[in-house]
This record gives C-alpha cells, sequence and structure tokens, in this order.
C-alpha cells in the first residue's frame, strides 16, 4: 500500500535518444512540414553522422546517470516490504506481457492478418450505432443492447445470415495468410491443426434434452439385446 511502480526510479536515456532530446525542437524550427516518422529519421541520419568525439559526451553522460540510477534503484529496493516488492514484480510482470501484447497485435496488423469475424450482434451494432439515442457512446451501447434483446429470432435472422457469411470470409482470408505465413518462414502465426478442425454440426449442439434422453435410451437398449444375443 502506498508503493507503486511508479515511484521506481526511472532507466537513463541511451545516448541516441539524449541526442535526440536535445535536437528534436531545433530540427522541428528547420523542418516544420514533416511528420513525426519523418523527423524521427532525419534525427537518426544525424546520429549515423555524428562524429565519435560528439557521441562520445552522450555516452559519458549516459554512465553517469547510469550509476546514479543503480544507488537510487537500490534504496528504493531496500525499503519495500516482501509484500510490497510480490506486488510491484507482479504488476511489472503485467505491464511486460501488455507490452508483448501490443507488439504482437501491430505485428500482425503490418504482416496484413485478416479481421475476426463479426457476430450478429456487431453487425447490428456497427449498422445502428451513429444513429443510436444516447449521449455518450456508453449510453448508446446500453441502448442498443436493450433493442437487440427485444427483437425477434426473425428480425435478427438477417444479422445472424451476415455473420455466417463473414465467417466463410474470415477462413478463406485465414487460409490464403496462413499459407503465405508459412512462406515465409513463420510457422509460428499458423493456427494449430486442432485450432483449425471444424466443430460438429450445430444441430448436435442443440439437440434438445429430450432427444438426447431418447437417444442415450436407444443406445443402451442396443446394448441391452446385443449382450442377450
Amino acid at each position: 500500500r502506498g508503493t507503486s511502480s511508479n515511484q521506481r526510479p526511472k532507466r537513463p536515456l541511451t545516448a541516441y535518444f539524449r541526442f535526440v532530446m536535445d535536437n528534436r525542437s531545433a530540427f522541428r524550427e528547420k523542418n516544420p512540414e514533416a511528420s513525426n516518422t519523418e523527423l524521427i529519421k532525419k534525427l537518426a541520419g544525424a546520429w549515423k553522422e555524428l562524429p565519435a568525439s560528439q557521441k562520445q559526451v552522450y555516452e559519458e553522460a549516459r554512465k553517469t546517470d547510469w550509476k546514479r540510477y543503480g544507488e537510487q534503484l537500490a534504496a528504493y529496493k531496500a525499503q519495500l516490504t516482501p509484500a510490497q516488492a510480490a506486488a510491484l514484480k507482479e504488476e511489472r510482470r503485467k505491464q511486460l506481457a501488455r507490452r508483448r501484447s501490443i507488439r504482437a497485435k501491430r505485428e500482425l496488423n503490418l504482416l496484413g492478418k485478416p479481421k475476426r469475424a463479426r457476430s450478429g450482434f456487431n453487425i447490428f451494432l456497427s449498422e445502428n450505432f451513429q444513429e443510436s439515442e444516447g449521449n455518450s457512446p456508453v449510453a448508446k451501447l446500453k441502448k442498443l443492447f436493450d433493442t437487440w434483446q427485444k427483437m425477434s429470432a426473425s428480425q435478427k435472422q438477417p444479422y445472424f445470415q451476415l455473420a455466417q457469411d463473414d465467417k466463410v470470409r474470415y477462413e478463406n482470408e485465414m487460409k490464403a495468410w496462413e499459407a503465405k505465413m508459412i512462406e515465409l518462414g513463420r510457422e509460428d502465426l499458423v493456427r494449430s491443426k486442432r485450432q483449425r478442425l471444424k466443430k460438429k454440426p450445430a444441430e448436435a449442439a442443440k439437440q434438445t434434452p429430450a432427444a438426447k434422453a431418447k437417444a442415450s435410451s436407444s443406445g443402451k437398449k442396443a446394448k441391452l439385446k446385443k449382450s442377450e444375443e
């Protein structure tokens, strides 16, 4: 309690990022029309061309700050109770997991992974969200959810059909995308065979309890008759 990873000493900047922080404003004044990406490229190019003697100045500053950081970190850890240390370790683990997840999603987007199939409700939302009543997105979402709940099966059917079509689209695009990933040597991004296997028809899953009981009874009678024979 009263302690969080926000109180932990901040890691020092690298020599390159110190250079960027020192020169970003000047580069922006010289290139007012440049986008942030273009500006970073110009700074990276300037860093590569910077003489070793000037780079050494930034490197020495990093070393000094790194030594100070080590002392501050040791003092910070020393004042933590075992429970606080464990809680902060778990918080750090979750932060790293979130970062890995964000990086993984960004990579998949760059590789053009197909968007997942939408459900009938999601399609209904996208078609009606803008016109829905409500002063906030949350209010609109609640209103649409209530409307969806009151709709009859026949009213929902067109959305379920669109969802089924979108599922077919997703599976076809995924097969093509996974084949491309295998060609690129990225088998780690391909779904396992178990994930790709289709489930049994929905009718079997939706079998009524009475029908299931009847089937079970028939099976038992068949086994009994076979044993008698």
